[in-house]
């Protein structure tokens, strides 16, 4: 199952949705411009170490020239292959546009960035001695997801469904898409990176907890931050 679009109504242009998938797709274009060894060096400087940020908490310092606390926000702009980026990005464009509308445009970048931050202290919390860099913008957009769950619970997404050779549009409830995409990105965060060995995107229970994380921050914020205020604009 594919989102395609879902049929509530906007009041302004989700430049910042658009936004952050551009960006998305230019970092990952990068990636795989580099080289094997480039891109592991790439993912230990950008992506969450968690040992290393265990490190930083404890004020030992490793030496990065990124500051560790730093990877949790430049770490949900990594991907580790052409399906992970395509498949986080169409859930983005589909559910972020109505949460920025919501939010506003000020209001949601905050509430995106921390719902990632908040899934990679998750992720981190679980394994604070793993040297395996974590990475990937799913835990931010668990948050949306959190937050067009308790915003629209009744609403439905045109899909597209492929059969076999059949393929063809329906109108299912948003809260099965949601679901569809915890289930997508737990099998897809066993799946090995493309390009760098020894490096996986999200793995195992890791990335069950980051996605958690973020879409209970989404829950949490999403109502602090007004979306059930209709008139509120930044």
């Amino acid at each position: 199952m594919f989102p395609l679009y879902d049929e509530n109504p906007t009041r302004i242009r989700p430049y910042l949705t658009y936004g952050l998938i551009g960006i998305n797709i230019v970092v990952f274009l990068h990636e795989i411009s580099l080289s094997n060894a480039e891109l592991e060096q790439f993912f230990q400087l950008y992506a969450v170490v968690p040992r290393e940020l265990s490190a930083t908490f404890q004020g030992i310092v490793v030496g990065q020239e990124v500051p560790e606390w730093a990877t949790l926000i430049t770490s949900q702009f990594l991907h580790g292959g052409w399906w992970h980026l395509i498949s986080n990005m169409l859930f983005l464009c589909v559910f972020g546009n109505n949460i920025e509308d919501r939010l506003g445009h000020v209001k949601y970048l905050i509430f995106y960035l921390t719902c990632g931050v908040f899934a990679g202290l998750c992720q981190w919390f679980i394994g604070m001695n793993s040297a395996i860099p974590s990475l990937g913008a799913s835990g931010a957009i668990s948050g949306v997801l959190g937050a067009y769950a308790i915003r629209f619970p009744q609403a439905r997404v045109v899909t597209l469904a492929i059969l076999g050779f059949f393929i063809t549009t329906i109108r299912i409830p948003a809260l099965i898409l949601i679901g569809f995409f915890f289930i997508r990105n737990i099998i897809s965060g066993v799946a090995s990176l493309q390009a760098a060995g020894n490096i996986s995107v999200e793995t195992g229970g890791v990335a069950y907890w980051a996605h958690l994380g973020g879409f209970v921050a989404g829950l949490i914020l999403a109502p602090v931050l007004g979306i059930f205020n209709r008139d509120g604009w930044d």
